[in-house]
């Protein structure tokens, strides 16, 4: 009869974890009582662009979403507006993920303009003052993705990605990337002489961030600043202490303000240089394990190379459609995730989807009891009902 009753506890209790995923609770203003620390102990799971594999990105539906689904940081894109206001969008042009198009009035925005050495035809960003901008709706990048949620959100500044960081009820980081900076100081001009990363920095201030990693003041709200341009993040470390990270794409490609390819900017010697500035490096994640024929490579010894100059990696994109995903993983994002922090032993992630990261992560390394898997928590109730039974 003990032993009836013991296993039925193990069974409604196995119930009451696998019902469904455990989510945070959305933000709210005016929580109260302390707010859940940011977590420090594992590979931040950095939300890239929001969850944008299930809503269109850059939007505070997909940042919202993100932080649902447990976010250690949101990350953003900042741009400008014609009338140089900061802004939460990847691209330079409004056509893959706005429904510009569809907007008649703004049909003779569309033009031209030399980007990184070449020509892009588009509706740019600093072609519309932000009351324009409000105008359009976002939609998804990719057509297989949901695209249920197409024309149903706003365009949103970078205030307003801030405030829904600031008003989560736990500690939820950000991590500004300062976009095209030698495009945007080209179209917009700002008083007093002001530079594209001048105003990044000033906002920041304004709102509280601040603080070199690891410090108090960091911690209560994290923040990681990050480029492609290594003139930008040299140019800040002068505004600003807060961490930056370097962003690192194909090796082949030239930097938009240096013109040095990102092999040159990844050797050791420079390496040793812009240890100075950054804490850390962003690469593409082909560029750290390569690929060919869809199937990843031995990878390089970028990873070790960076830690033994201290600076942290974290790489770019996990997204889990068989799209992205490499032979070698069996179409299972869980897989690669096992293969990037426990092989290649990644200090981050930046991902589309935030909820498989944190469910991995929780399964493989919770952070608490409640957030235990299904089968630690059998092992646990079991060790604990067990010797009642047998008595």
């Amino acid at each position: 009869m003990i032993l009836t009753k013991c296993l039925t506890l193990i069974w409604l209790s196995l119930l009451t974890v696998c019902a469904g995923r455990t989510l945070h609770p959305l933000p709210c203003k005016g929580g109260q009582g302390a707010k859940l620390p940011i977590q420090t102990s594992r590979p931040y799971n950095i939300a890239h662009r929001g969850s944008n594999g299930e809503i269109p990105e850059e939007t505070a539906a997909a940042y919202l979403r993100a932080i649902e689904e447990g976010a250690d940081f949101i990350e953003t894109d900042v741009l400008s507006t014609k009338d140089g206001v900061l802004i939460c969008f990847h691209d330079a042009i409004l056509d893959e993920t706005t429904n510009v198009a569809s907007h008649k009035e703004f049909a003779d925005r569309n033009r031209t303009y030399e980007v990184q050495g070449s020509n892009m035809t588009g509706f740019f960003t600093f072609d519309f003052t932000l009351k324009e901008l409000k105008k359009l709706r976002t939609k998804q990048r990719y057509s297989f993705r949901d695209q249920q949620y197409n024309g149903m959100y706003p365009i949103i500044t970078f205030e307003e990605f801030i405030n829904i960081a600031r008003d989560a009820p736990r500690v939820v980081g950000i991590y500004p990337e300062i976009k095209n900076p030698v495009l945007m100081n080209q179209h917009v001009k700002w008083p007093g002489g002001k530079r594209f990363e001048d105003k990044v920095v000033e906002t920041l201030k304004k709102y509280g961030y601040g603080g070199s990693y690891l410090s108090k003041k960091w911690l209560k709200r994290p923040l990681f600043i990050q480029s492609f341009a290594p003139s930008s993040l040299v140019y800040i470390s002068d505004l600003t202490d807060s961490p930056k990270v370097l962003l690192i794409d194909d090796v082949t490609v030239l930097t938009e303000d240096t013109n040095q390819t990102y092999a040159e900017i990844t050797s050791d010697v420079y390496f040793n240089y812009i240890k100075q500035y950054v804490v850390g490096i962003g690469p593409w994640k082909d560029t750290v394990v390569p690929v060919s024929n869809s199937y990843i490579q031995a990878p390089t010894d970028l990873v070790k190379r960076a830690h033994a100059h201290n600076l942290q990696v974290h790489p770019y994109t996990y997204r889990n459609e068989n799209e992205f995903l490499h032979l070698n993983f069996s179409q299972d994002p869980y897989k690669e995730y096992e293969y990037w922090i426990n092989e290649i032993g990644v200090d981050g992630l930046f991902t589309d989807f935030t909820g498989s990261l944190h469910n991995y992560q929780e399964w493989t390394s919770p952070l608490s009891e409640t957030s235990k898997s299904p089968r630690q928590l059998l092992t646990q109730i079991a060790s604990l009902v067990l010797p009642y039974a047998k008595a």
